[in-house]
C-alpha cells in the first residue's frame, strides 16, 4: 500500500488521456453515518424521496446475449485506433465483444468475465454508456448507483484483477487534452481481491494541482456486513449542486465514506470538473499499474485464476430537485436551418439548463445558461445545405463579465479553426433576448458542430436559447 500507479485512459478515435489511480492505506468509515438512496439488497426499484429516474438498466434479457446496443458501447482490442497500446494503463488483456467475456445471464445480471487461453493470453470486457449527458439539474442532485458483485476471488488467485465503475466528463470524447480539468468520478475501483474499494475525484491540472494529480482526491473503505469480493454491494455517487457549498459524495450500501466540497478546490477548477455532463463505464482489466502497485509485483502471474466474473445487477441514474434537463428533442441528427435548441445538445461542458422567459415563437421553454470561458456545446450530425450565416438567440447581463466574450463555431473538432464568431456583448439582462448573426463560409454536408465559449475573464458571460444556420 502507499504506492502510486499511473492509469492512461485511451479515448475513442485513437485519443489518449492520462489518468492516475493512487493506492493508499485503507481509510475506514469517516464516522459520518449519513445514508442516501438504495441499499445492499435488491437496490432502489422505486423513485423514493423525490428522486426522478433519468436512466436505468436492469440487464434483463436472454442468457448469453450482449447488453442493449442502444444503451452501451463495447470497447474492443488493446487500445483505440491510433491510441496507446494496452489502453495506456499497462493492463494486459484484450477487450472483446464476445459473449464469453460480456453477456447477460438471463437472471437480471450482466457478467464481465476475464478469460485466459492455453497460450496465456487474457481477454475481458469494457463497456461505456451511449449517453454522455449525465449531470445534475441546476441546483439539484444526480445519483449514479450500481449493485455489483466484485469477482469472488482473493489472495494469490486474484493478482491482477482490476474492477471499475466510473464516470468521465463527456468533453474528453472530443478533446482528450481536457483531462483532468474535465473531471473524472471513480465510483468504485477494486484490485487484487483486497478487502477495500476506493472512490476518487480527478480534476484541475497535472501534475499536482488542486486534485493532487496524478493521485486525485480519494479515499478507500471496507464493505459493511460482508467482504467486498464475492458479495453484492451497492455503490453510489451523488453529485449535489443543491447544497452550499456544492458537494460530491461516495457511498457503499448507503454509508457515505468519502466527500469532496466545492470549497476544497478553487471555483474555476470546480466549475470545469463538476459543471459538465458525463458518461458511465464498467470494466474488468487484468494487470496494469494499479494492481501492480498494490501488489508491489507484476500482475497477473501463473497463479492468477481466470473466469471469475464481475456481476452487475443494475445501474441507475436519478435526479432530485432543481431544474431538470430537457428530456425530449433530438440529441443527434439536426437540420442546420434549425432552430436547434441549446438544451438538446448531444453533450456539453460547463453549462446547465434553466427555464426561459423568452417568447415562445423565439424558442421559449428552456435555455442553456452560465456559459463562460472554456465551456462547450456539441451537436452531432448537423446537416448543412450551403449555409453562409450562423444565428444565435442570446442574453447577457452586461458589465465587465460580458466584455470580450465570444461564441465560436467549429466543425468536427473542438480544436478546429472557428468558421464563425459572435460577440454577444450586453443585451440588457440575463433574460433579455436578442438574435445575432455572423457570416460563415458556405458549408454543406453533415458535420458535428462544436460551440466553444471564450472570454478574457473567468466569469460567465452569456445564456443561449437556440442556434441555426441559413
Amino acid at each position: 500500500m502507499g504506492a502510486t500507479s499511473t492509469r492512461l485512459v485511451v479515448l475513442a478515435g485513437g485519443l489518449v488521456l492520462a489518468m492516475v489511480a493512487a493506492v493508499v492505506a485503507v481509510v475506514a468509515f469517516t464516522g459520518d453515518d449519513s445514508t442516501s438512496g438504495g441499499d445492499a439488497g435488491g437496490g432502489d426499484k422505486t423513485n423514493d424521496s423525490g428522486w426522478t429516474q433519468v436512466f436505468r438498466d436492469d440487464f434483463d434479457g436472454t442468457a448469453g446475449s450482449l447488453p442493449a446496443k442502444d444503451s452501451w458501447l463495447i470497447d474492443k482490442g488493446t487500445g483505440y485506433p491510433g491510441g496507446a497500446d494496452h489502453w495506456g494503463t499497462g493492463e494486459i488483456e484484450t477487450y472483446t465483444d464476445s459473449t464469453k467475456n460480456v453477456s447477460l445471464d438471463g437472471k437480471g445480471n450482466l457478467r464481465i468475465t476475464p478469460l485466459r487461453d492455453n497460450q496465456g493470453a487474457w481477454t475481458s470486457a469494457r463497456i461505456e454508456s451511449v449517453r454522455e449527458d449525465f449531470q445534475p439539474p441546476q441546483h439539484g442532485t444526480l445519483r449514479v448507483e450500481s449493485r455489483v458483485q466484485l469477482p469472488d476471488v482473493t489472495g494469490a488467485q486474484a493478482k491482477g484483477y482490476w474492477s471499475a465503475f466510473w464516470l468521465l466528463g463527456a468533453g474528453v470524447r472530443g478533446n482528450p487534452n481536457s483531462w483532468p480539468g474535465i473531471g473524472e468520478f471513480d465510483v468504485l475501483e477494486h484490485v487484487n481481491g483486497i478487502g477495500e474499494i476506493r472512490g476518487t475525484l480527478h480534476c484541475g491540472t497535472e501534475p499536482g494541482g488542486p486534485c493532487d494529480e496524478h493521485n486525485g482526491r480519494g479515499s478507500g473503505t471496507t464493505c459493511p456486513g460482508s467482504p467486498c469480493a464475492g458479495n453484492f454491494h451497492t455503490y453510489a455517487f451523488e453529485w449535489d449542486r443543491s447544497s452550499s457549498p456544492e458537494e460530491l459524495r461516495w457511498y457503499v450500501d448507503g454509508k457515505k465514506f468519502w466527500s469532496v466540497k466545492a470549497t476544497d478546490v478553487d471555483a474555476q477548477t470546480w466549475k470545469q470538473a463538476v459543471h459538465n455532463s458525463s458518461f458511465i463505464l464498467f470494466n474488468l482489466a487484468i494487470g496494469g499499474d494499479f494492481p501492480n502497485g498494490q501488489a508491489q509485483a507484476t500482475t497477473p502471474d501463473a497463479g492468477t485464476k481466470p473466469g471469475v466474473p464481475m456481476v452487475i445487477d443494475y445501474v441507475s441514474v436519478r435526479s432530485r430537485g432543481g431544474t431538470p434537463q430537457a428530456t425530449t428533442g433530438p440529441r443527434t441528427g439536426f437540420k442546420a436551418s434549425g432552430p436547434i435548441r441549446a438544451e438538446y445538445a448531444t453533450s456539453q461542458q460547463g453549462t446547465a439548463v434553466q427555464p426561459s422567459t423568452d417568447r415562445a415563437e423565439k424558442g421559449g421553454g428552456h435555455t442553456v445558461g452560465w456559459l463562460g470561458d472554456g465551456d462547450m456545446l456539441r451537436f452531432d450530425g448537423v446537416t448543412f445545405t450551403g449555409d453562409t450565416h450562423f444565428r444565435a438567440r442570446v442574453a447577457s447581463g452586461g458589465g465587465v463579465a460580458t466584455e470580450g466574450g465570444k461564441i465560436e463555431v467549429r466543425l468536427d473538432s473542438p480544436t478546429a479553426a472557428p468558421i464563425g464568431t459572435l460577440e454577444p456583448g450586453n443585451t440588457g439582462g440575463w433574460q433579455t433576448w436578442k438574435t445575432l448573426s455572423a457570416e460563415i463560409p458556405s458549408t454543406t454536408g453533415s458535420h458535428d458542430v462544436f460551440l466553444t465559449f471564450a472570454a478574457p475573464q473567468p466569469d460567465d458571460f452569456v445564456n443561449l436559447n437556440w442556434v441555426g444556420f441559413s
